[in-house]
């Protein structure tokens, strides 16, 4: 979850216009692999100055070491549909993007956008068994690799433990328990939850899917048909009602809104990506906590807060972990072998400090080397967090808290991924379909089965609209 500075909670815009009529597909002027003339340009969404600038400085070891020439450009999630037509219509696709989410992998194969041998062979060459096996199957349609999985967030329900303990309410890992606690601790001045409510974000999207995957709610059904219709749907829909509208502040809330309201001592949980946690523990200064006893110990919230990664639903046989998996791809008129051995270099050499640069929401993948199965997994523990102010993950948060994120990526679900309806997906996020039912229905326009039917309605014309 980004906004401006956190790529998940970017608003993807135009994702349909750009990708999912198929007007790509032959339109560029060259469709086979590029010359062989050892330089590449690389797209990367890792667009903020200074993870622009720890990127290039990966970039110049590579090209010390082999001679390659990079051509590194930053580029904004929300622009890159655009930015994609543009080149293939021009013949000026890129040979490598970095930091690809999983919606845009599957726009681009479905299109055929993709070159799809590099990256099997990269991950071959490297050890399928190195590779957490979930974020390999998500990647992956039957034995085609769409891309080089790297690295992960996961959406986290973080919750005052404190102030939990003090009414004895048990962790919030059921709808019931969530419900109770925001009950519990709703008072005048004070939320029970932040939750997002935002028609026009992405984010919304996400902190809803999250709750929703814990009931059994799924996109689509086996058979491809839309199912937000569905009674398991239609439970996530009057869940999220009574956490946001009776347990939450009043108005849209933001990604913006809702950090500050945890941060401020104001709310006792909130939905969010582990990429709050620099943040939670003081180490971003452009987003401190600002509760009465943070001021003076910046850790306080970090210290005071417990988290859920799986909950669990009513209508659910288990636990559902939702997050997103970012990946290097290859497009087709990639330069094969230089774009092959800059994928291997990033996956290997310049592996650690690529997501070092933001541990908290770049969790790796790729959790060793044959001859080392937990190198980068014990690397990433050890990582700092935080901009400005760094501080080591593992010294921040317990252990178990980081055995919870990297476990949590082998039980990640996705909506419409595992189907294959990857452009759907990526469609929904241009269109927000899901987020405008929910700000109805927070807003009290709309009863809850009215949200999930509306939602229903308006992915199922995205649907017949890819087809």
């Amino acid at each position: 979850m980004r906004a401006k500075s956190r790529r998940s909670r970017t608003t993807a815009v135009g994702i349909t216009a750009a990708l999912g009529l198929g007007l790509l597909t032959g339109c560029s002027g060259s469709t086979g692999p590029g010359k062989q003339d050892r330089e590449i340009t690389v797209w990367s969404q890792e667009n903020l100055p200074d993870r622009v600038a720890a990127t290039q400085k990966i970039v110049d070891g590579f090209e010390k070491k082999t001679g390659i020439k990079v051509h590194l450009v930053g580029v904004q999630e929300a622009q890159l549909p655009q930015l994609i037509m543009s080149a293939a219509a021009s013949g000026t696709l890129p040979d490598v993007m970095g930091a690809v989410t999983l919606s845009q992998i599957w726009q681009m194969y479905t299109n055929g956008l993709l070159n799809t041998d590099i990256p099997k062979g990269i991950v071959d060459k490297l050890g399928r068994g190195t590779f957490n096996a979930n974020a390999l199957e998500l990647t992956t349609d039957g034995r085609t690799s769409l891309g080089v999985p790297s690295d992960a967030w996961l959406q986290l329900l973080v919750y005052r433990k404190d102030q939990f303990d003090q009414k004895r309410l048990a962790a919030p890992d059921t709808y019931e328990r969530a419900l109770t606690a925001a009950e519990a601790l709703t008072t005048q001045g004070h939320d029970g939850v932040s939750a997002a409510t935002d028609p026009a974000d992405v984010f919304t999207s996400q902190s809803f899917e999250s709750l929703a995957l814990a009931n059994g709610c799924e996109l689509v059904d086996d058979r491809h048909d839309v199912a937000l219709r569905s009674p398991q749907c239609e439970t996530a829909f009057s869940t999220y009602d009574k956490l946001a509208r009776d347990y939450g502040a009043p108005g849209t809330q933001t990604v913006d809104s809702t950090r500050a309201t945890y941060f401020a001592g104001r709310s006792s949980m909130i939905i969010w990506s582990s990429f709050l946690l620099d943040e939670l523990a003081g180490l971003r200064a452009d987003a401190l906590p600002s509760c009465p006893a943070c001021e003076k110990d910046p850790e306080y919230l970090a210290r005071g807060s417990g988290i859920v990664t799986a909950m669990k639903g009513p209508d659910a046989r288990e636990a559902a972990q939702f997050g997103e998996v970012t990946s290097w791809v290859t497009t087709k008129t990639a330069e094969t072998a230089a774009s092959r051995e800059f994928i291997e270099y990033m996956m290997g050499t310049g592996y650690e400090p690529w997501f070092g640069m933001a541990p908290e929401g770049k969790i790796p993948v790729r959790e060793g080397t044959a001859a080392q199965p937990e190198r980068y997994l014990d690397a990433w523990r050890h990582s700092d967090i935080g901009v400005g102010t760094r501080k080591p993950f593992d010294q921040v948060y317990p252990a178990s808290l980081l055995d919870q994120l990297a476990d949590g990526v082998g039980k990640m679900r996705r909506w419409g991924i595992s189907q294959g309806e990857g452009a759907l997906v990526g469609a929904t996020n241009g269109e927000l379909p899901v987020p405008k039912a929910i700000s109805a229905m927070t807003g009290g326009q709309t009863s809850p089965s009215e949200a999930a039917q509306e939602a229903d309605d308006e992915v199922a014309a995205l649907q017949k609209s890819l087809r």
